[in-house]
């Protein structure tokens, strides 16, 4: 594993981050979330993403080992919030949540 994937991960997530806060706030300004798991998907991806660009960003800092182990948390992780955001976009498309 000799390339450093934690700056990638970091803008990726960042970015994610940003589009989950602007669904959210589009959801409570236009009054969407009465019995909506929408809110509910994006939070969870809020928290996957946002955690992933913490781990990401300590990992550029550390020691190499130390620095592994926190990428490798942190890759998890952001394709933990990648499944929750497809399996929201799915939900939606299916018309199984509004």
């Amino acid at each position: 594993m000799a390339e450093n994937r934690s700056p990638h991960i970091l803008s990726t997530s960042a970015n994610l981050l940003g589009i989950c806060f602007i669904v959210l706030t589009s959801l409570k300004k236009l009054a969407l979330t009465d019995g909506s798991l929408i809110d509910e998907f994006a939070v969870a991806a809020v928290m996957f993403f946002m955690t992933s660009c913490i781990l990401s960003f300590i990992s550029m800092r550390r020691q190499r080992m130390t620095s592994l182990r926190l990428e490798k948390a942190a890759d998890f992780i952001f394709l933990s919030g990648l499944l929750v955001l497809f399996i929201a976009t799915i939900l939606i498309a299916f018309n199984l949540i509004k």
